[in-house]
């Protein structure tokens, strides 16, 4: 066996030095934290996978028919609702202008019954007014009860100035019953036997108003006031049925 020769010893060279130069481990080192950031960097691959599987397990795919549904009856209960407030704000606005125009109309009544007045009192006490003697303006009648009536007749005259008119107004009635034509008087239309007429006084006018009542099955056609003055002759006025009721007819 051949001995392997020795190097010859430096005599130069430090032992300490050649001890310092030994770490030529930390090659090692390196490669071990390699593999610790390795791992680290799967776990939280792991954890980034885990959380991704949990959200497409739990959420509600897109094309998902359910929350398909959802959303459109959601969508379709806003627009119910919407609906349901422009018919209510469309039916506050119908209701507001139908109560403007019956005041409105209530109104033009008004003024044109102001305007009737007007002329009435100007016809009757101005000075230009035509000269008239006791006579029955107006009758109009308004249904009660059952058969009964309401009538109001406005007396007027102006013929005689400051002078005061005064007597007693009775109605009479003309119409059919059971097809023939009859006549009923006032004790007739009162029901009293010798019932006395309504009185009225003035000056100028006056309205005299009463009720009278027609027997069943009556039908009436003409109604006739008669004016019974305290001095001078009897004054009496007819009326159609349909003319003295035209205003009930008009206000209903």
């Amino acid at each position: 066996m051949t001995d392997t020769p020795t190097p010859p010893s430096d005599p130069d060279i430090d032992p300490t030095h050649v001890e310092a130069a030994a770490p030529a481990a930390a090659p090692t080192e390196v490669h071990d934290h390699r593999w610790a950031y390795a791992l680290i960097a799967i776990f939280l691959l792991a954890v980034a996978f885990g959380v991704w599987g949990a959200w497409k397990a739990f959420a509600p795919a897109p094309d998902d028919p359910r929350t398909q549904l959802r959303a459109q009856q959601a969508k379709l209960d806003e627009l119910e609702q919407r609906v349901a407030t422009l018919t209510r704000s469309d039916q506050i606005t119908r209701d507001a202008n139908r109560d403007l125009q019956g005041t409105l109309a209530e109104r033009d009544e008004e003024i044109s019954g102001l305007r009737a007045d007007v002329a009435f009192y100007e016809r009757f006490v101005g000075a230009t007014g035509q000269r008239r003697g006791l006579s029955v303006h107006e009758l109009h009648l308004l249904p009660q009860a059952g058969q009964a009536w309401h009538f109001t007749a406005t007396l007027t005259q102006n013929l005689n100035r400051g002078a005061v008119n005064s007597g007693r107004l009775t109605v009479s009635v003309e119409g059919t019953r059971a097809g023939k034509l009859q006549r009923l008087a006032w004790s007739d239309l009162r029901q009293e036997p010798n019932a006395a007429g309504n009185t009225y006084s003035f000056k100028y006018f006056q309205q005299v108003e009463g009720d009278l009542v027609l027997p069943a099955g009556f039908q009436p056609l003409r109604i006739s006031v008669r004016l019974d003055p305290a001095s001078g002759a009897d004054v009496e006025q007819s009326f159609t049925w349909a003319e003295a009721t035209r205003r009930t007819a008009a206000g209903a």
